[in-house]
């Protein structure tokens, strides 16, 4: 389901940046032009680019069929018009920049500057722009370029941009002021626009009263930062499939313009993968379908094993011993429920099912606690709440579950009422899970052995912990943003970018070492080496280089890491066996004793020992997951393989068949821990969906 707009369509004018907006900037790759032929081109609609690039430039991406022949193109950071029908820059609007404009002074006060400044190529230059190279600049030093400019008496329009790129203009000149200016030479109001970019350069554009905008997934800090309380639509998808979101988000296309633009194609780009040939077509192997579908039904059996008055529970009581500790699997949990709520999403048009997804929700909320902790779980028996884990320890993670659970069921049920009513308890558990940050980096700090992986001892900045926290603050945006609600959604899907860029910079370490930067005694240690995936684990005075499967997977599928990264992560998985015997181990290498890493207490109740329970253990809930990160690689006959070796696992059960138990062993893949796992059932079933093994209906 999209989001409806509020208004019918009844735009008139496009103003969409290029680069990183309907294109990839390193490639040049873009649907755009497949989607605009169809729903676009006879819409009554003036494309107009707003680009850094000069016209010329422009016209070469157009005349290769780059992108859709415009009606305009603001070029140059709002320096030139060109009508695109005329073939001819229009004049009259570069009379407007005369004003005041001395390139010779522009280049001497640059020149005067202590900064290490340098000039882009001459194709990046015009008479009405001069562009550097100032990477990495702190405001401060933007600022000593203003004054600089102020002290020299030119009144010029300083824009920096993409942490590198120095534009200056004319003080009449920016993506905003020419836009402004066309749109009144041709009388189209501001309300009939919508405009869409990525960096900070586009801002301009956004600025101006009245009109609707398109930030794409992957804009930047700088535009979330300028555009939060604006009339804005965040995309959920990168570049031109997040245009197109929002073309149909505002009514201008129709629904089906994002199925035609991400089918057979993932929205990241293309992959070619080494060696994918050797995993078989399952679409010839009538056998193998049979067991995954005999699958699937196997566990919505199980889901309805596992439906109680007060919601989901986390497996059945009459197929599980309950010997001490193990009476709290009799409960509704909020992680799990949460994790069984999101798979069993296709199936909310059972009654009984969505019946207890909703109950599921409002066990947990009706007790959430003064400060505004989600209870860890809620008993069976006697419904008393539990706001800890295992060992008495808090468990975070068990909110931000709940959130992006809520958020996947509204999305689909379009409840709008049952979200009101729930609103107030949402955002209570949010401003909890904020205060978790406590030194205010955008990053939650996790006590040891504080998420699902109990008695297994991370904390700190963990990987895991911290990509639930982007896409909470993403989906509760979204949920503000249903409710009309668009100041409140802005600031969570800024806050939500700040998030991401946080964890890029500091769980994918590299020898790369930026500069005026300070150093953390983690990130000299990063310094060490490169890695292929995302580490586990953060902390102010050391790391865990470890690969976390379940934390790298939830990367991609949540939009954290981009396909050139998550390919990385992938093919390290793969390359040291992580998927086998079945997906997947939840982590690599294991901890062994006498490992720095290694915790007396991991043997309690013999659950992390190596290969065991989360050290190194297969769990299947976060096999069906590996399933889903295969398929949005555009992996289909891979993650098909995948499905099938996940069936025969689910199958293989303890002590008879279809048992989908809670984990197993690491190396020889013997199912172990409790059967009829929800979250395993429930998982299974979504990535049979996602891979359209079943029908939706």
């Amino acid at each position: 389901m999209e989001i409806k707009a509020k208004n019918n369509h009844s735009i008139s004018l496009l103003s969409f940046d290029i680069d990183n907006t309907i294109i990839e900037l390193e490639t040049l790759k873009s649907r755009f032009t497949q989607v605009w032929e169809k729903y676009g081109r006879n819409n009554g609609l003036l494309l107009t680019y707003n680009s850094g690039r000069l016209y010329k430039d422009v016209l070469d991406l157009v005349s290769r069929k780059t992108i859709p022949e415009p009606s305009y193109i603001i070029g140059g950071v709002g320096t030139h018009i060109y009508d695109y029908t005329q073939g001819s820059v229009i004049k009259e609007f570069s009379a407007v920049l005369d004003e005041g404009w001395d390139l010779e002074a522009v280049k001497e006060v640059i020149s005067g500057l202590a900064l290490p400044i340098e000039p882009q190529p001459k194709k990046f230059q015009h008479a009405y722009k001069r562009s550097y190279f100032l990477r990495g600049a702190k405001s401060n030093e933007i600022s000593q370029v203003e004054k600089a400019f102020s002290s020299a008496g030119l009144d010029v329009n300083v824009v920096y941009s993409g942490d590198q790129y120095l534009d200056i203009l004319p003080k009449w000149a920016n993506k905003g002021n020419a836009l402004q200016w066309l749109l009144k030479s041709l009388d189209i109001p501001n309300e009939r626009v919508i405009v869409a970019g990525d960096s900070g350069n586009d801002t301009a554009m956004f600025n101006l009263e009245h009109v609707k905008g398109i930030a794409v997934e992957n804009a930047r800090e700088e535009l979330y930062q300028q555009t939060k309380y604006r009339e804005v639509y965040h995309a959920e998808r990168a570049r031109e499939y997040g245009v197109i979101e929002g073309l149909v988000f505002y009514g201008v296309f129709p629904d089906e313009a994002i199925s035609e633009v991400e089918n057979g194609s993932d929205q990241h780009g293309e992959l070619l993968v080494a060696n994918e040939t050797e995993y078989p077509d399952l679409d010839q192997h009538d056998e193998k379908l049979a067991l995954i579908r005999e699958g699937y039904h196997e566990a919505v059996r199980v889901i309805r094993k596992n439906i109680t008055p007060i919601g989901f529970i986390a497996c059945p009581i009459e197929d599980n011993d309950a010997v001490g500790t193990d009476e709290n699997y009799h409960s509704v949990w909020a992680r799990d429920g949460a994790i069984t709520i999101i798979g069993t999403i296709p199936l909310v048009h059972d009654e009984e099912i969505r019946q207890c997804q909703k109950q599921t929700f409002v066990t947990l909320l009706e007790h959430i606690s003064m400060n505004g902790q989600i209870p860890s779980n809620v008993r069976l028996r006697d419904a008393s709440p539990d706001y800890s884990g295992v060992g008495g320890i808090c468990s975070i993670d068990s909110g931000l579950w709940v959130i992006i659970a809520f958020y996947e069921f509204i999305n689909a049920t379009e409840d709008i009422e049952f979200l009101r009513q729930h609103i107030n308890s949402l955002q209570r558990a949010m401003d909890w899970l904020s205060a978790q940050d406590g030194n205010n980096d955008a990053l939650l700090e996790i006590p040891e052995a504080g998420d699902w992986t109990d008695l297994f001892g991370r904390s700190y900045h963990v990987l895991y912990d911290e990509v639930l926290w982007y896409w909470a603050n993403v989906c509760f945006g979204r949920l503000q943003e249903m409710l009309g609600n668009d100041k409140q959604a802005g600031d969570y899907i800024r806050w939500s970018q700040v998030i991401k860029k946080e964890i890029l910079d500091n769980f994918w370490p590299n020898t790369q070492v930026k500069l005026n930067t300070g150093f953390s005694f983690a990130e000299k240690q990063f310094s060490l080496g490169d890695t292929k995936y995302l580490v586990a684990q953060i902390t102010p005075f050391d790391f865990s280089w470890r690969c976390d499967s379940f934390g790298n997977i939830l990367a991609y599928l949540f939009g954290v890491l981009g396909s050139d990264k998550a390919f990385e992560a992938f093919r390290f998985m793969v390359g040291v066996g992580m998927n086998e015997p079945y997906p997947v181990r939840n982590v690599y290498p294991v901890v062994n004793p006498g490992d720095p890493d290694w915790r007396s207490y991991y043997t309690v109740n013999l659950l992390n020992l190596p290969h065991h329970y989360h050290n190194g253990g297969i769990w299947p809930f976060v096999g069906a997951f590996w399933v889903q990160f295969i398929e949005k690689l555009g992996l289909r006959d891979l993650a098909l393989s995948e499905l099938y070796k996940l069936a025969l696992l689910n199958q293989l059960g303890s002590n008879k068949e279809w048992e989908f138990t809670e984990w197993a062993h690491g190396l020889t893949g013997k199912p172990m821990g409790k059967v009829y796992q929800a979250w395993s059932a429930a998982q299974y079933i979504l990535a049979c969906h996602r891979l359209k093994i079943v029908n939706n209906g």
